[in-house]
């Protein structure tokens, strides 16, 4: 009888160390965007956009609070549709003010809401300075990707940002302070 509750407890402790640790995905630069937009004067809603950025995801599928996510872009690549509206975004009314190129997002905790939905908290650090945000996040698919033949994920974002927060509040409130952000990214497991 002692060999058996032996046996056992032996085998409990091998499956606890055996659980499955996240797993490295690197971001598909070419179907990865933020979008962003904010309201102009009461008039419009003006749009912007960030792709071709690198990052990875630290995925457990079977426990996705494990997780992890980092993406880091160069301001630089901002597309506005318009290069005036380019040259006026890195001039010292926003962000030559500071002189940081670099975007980064690093998540701190993942609170899972539901099958495929998770609340990612991190924090952003965006024209030098660093606030916590938190991102409403969905898994939209994972498996394998049929050009690739190896295993993807796809995942959705938004969440709000205010910009004076971020030292970027020229002209609030006729611009609007709040920032909406859209995010879609496409990650494929690492080599």
């Amino acid at each position: 009888m002692k060999k058996i509750i032996l046996a056992a407890a032996f085998a409990g402790l091998s499956a606890a160390a055996v659980q499955a640790a996240p797993e490295k995905y690197v971001l598909d630069a070419s179907h990865s965007q933020v979008l962003f937009n904010y309201n102009h004067l009461g008039y419009s809603t003006t749009w912007g956009m960030f792709s071709g950025f690198e990052g990875e995801v630290m995925f457990d599928q079977e426990a996705p609070a494990n997780s992890s996510v980092s993406v880091s872009m160069p301001l630089s690549s901002m597309l506005t549709g318009w290069e005036a509206r380019f040259d006026h975004f890195m001039s010292k009314d926003f962000f030559a003010a500071n002189g940081d190129d670099q975007i980064t997002f690093k998540s701190t905790a993942i609170e899972v809401t539901g099958d495929s939905t998770a609340k990612i908290t991190g924090d952003l650090t965006l024209n030098g300075v660093t606030k916590p945000v938190v991102l409403d996040a969905k898994l939209n698919q994972t498996g394998d990707h049929p050009m690739a033949g190896k295993p993807w994920a796809g995942f959705d974002a938004t969440a709000s940002l205010v910009r004076s927060d971020f030292n970027l509040g020229k002209f609030a409130p006729f611009v609007s302070d709040e920032v909406q952000l859209q995010i879609s990214i496409e990650a494929m497991k690492a080599e």
